[in-house]
């Protein structure tokens, strides 16, 4: 059985309802589209209609038949509310029901009156004012390309390409070609140099969000998109750069990539997932030479299946070292130090991470499926 398949019955197993899982209490949480797009990527490939369906009843719990959703609040403008709506249009298309397009619409129109910064990038969350995360590329490129292509006649795209555009500019580290975390374009957040804005540490998630957010928005954007070429460009000049900061001997990342070797420092399943996803991907759309990241590739998956993954005596799939959750700033006062991003739970199959996982052998069997 593949490990895709292995995996994502696990889940479904250990957790019909995705909103019922500890500490969720059935909110709108971003986690969940993570996971999805893992399944929907497994359903493509088997063409089993129960992967679609988990999708499906998990979604319907939120989406309402006016195309309200549950726990939404467009008035919070979060941007990682966004990201379940990926799910919209497959659901849309396959079931031809409107409710599925009005709460994409709903999502869309957060973006017309989301703030951002004075070049045009979106806020992370109206509460983290000024500030572009990592994090956020993930949550709402994909869902807004996606919207224009399917909904809007591909109508403005040049504003999703520049939202890569301004966050590269502020956040790349030229030394190292990694990405910090976030910055403040006020430069008055406690966690924020005062000279350049940015934030003190690079984390491996939010670096494998911005590559997913890269690779998912090339797999939607038309050939011809302006600048398309600037993400691809940085697709692979930011995984080159991670490639520098792997742990050799098992080829995944550690939680602060470029402290490998500091006390606390830990290899951590979601960033690392996300890497090999991003990498075979990146090979699945052309972007990426598969002479080239190939046995990268191989290595690396291996090194997710080595490092992170221990089966039940149900034989169901554990995914071990995930980072609970990271940020900065907030009611915790959270301060970018290396101490701090060390000092997060780490769980066993924390949603985020699963997602990622279940994304990476997906694409991983895509790839190698191909020769």
């Amino acid at each position: 059985m593949k490990w895709s398949v292995k995996t994502a019955n696990s889940i479904m197993e250990r957790l019909p309802r995705l909103y019922e899982d500890k500490g969720y209490k059935g909110k709108w949480s971003y986690d969940y589209g993570v996971i999805f797009k893992g399944f929907e990527r497994v359903w493509k490939q088997t063409g089993e209609q129960k992967y679609f369906n988990y999708i499906k009843e998990n979604m319907d719990y939120f989406i309402q038949e006016d195309g309200s959703i549950k726990g939404y609040r467009l008035d919070e403008f979060n941007i990682d509310h966004i990201n379940n709506g990926k799910m919209l249009f497959v659901l849309y298309k396959e079931t031809g029901e409107e409710k599925y397009k009005k709460a994409a619409e709903l999502l869309r129109s957060q973006l017309e009156t989301h703030p951002r910064t004075s070049e045009g990038a979106f806020w992370h969350k109206q509460i983290y004012p000024y500030q572009i995360w990592l994090d956020g590329l993930y949550m709402g490129s994909p869902f807004y390309a996606e919207y224009q292509t399917t909904f809007a006649n591909g109508e403005g795209l040049e504003d999703i390409v520049r939202q890569f555009k301004i966050s590269y500019k502020h956040l790349i580290d030229e030394k190292t070609g990694l990405l910090y975390h976030a910055w403040d374009e006020k430069k008055v957040q406690p966690w924020a140099n005062k000279e350049t804005g940015l934030s003190e540490n690079f984390w491996g998630r939010s670096m494998g969000w911005y590559l997913l957010a890269l690779v998912d928005t090339l797999e939607i954007l038309p050939k011809d998109t302006a600048d398309r070429d600037f993400l691809v460009q940085i697709t692979e000049k930011t995984l080159k750069a991670l490639v520098n900061y792997q742990d050799e001997a098992s080829g995944v990342w550690y939680q602060v990539p470029d402290k490998g070797h500091e006390k606390g420092n830990y290899l951590e399943a979601s960033c690392s997932s996300m890497f090999v996803c991003a990498i075979a991907r990146g090979i699945c759309l052309g972007v990426l030479d598969r002479d080239v990241w190939e046995n990268q590739l191989r290595k690396s998956h291996q090194g997710l299946l080595d490092q992170f993954v221990l089966l039940t005596k149900e034989g169901w799939v554990n995914l071990n070292k995930n980072c609970q959750v990271a940020g900065l700033g907030g009611d915790d006062q959270r301060d970018g130090t290396y101490t701090y991003y060390i000092s997060e739970p780490i769980i066993c199959n924390d949603q985020k991470g699963l997602g990622a996982f279940l994304q990476a052998l997906a694409e991983f069997e895509e790839v190698i499926n191909e020769e």
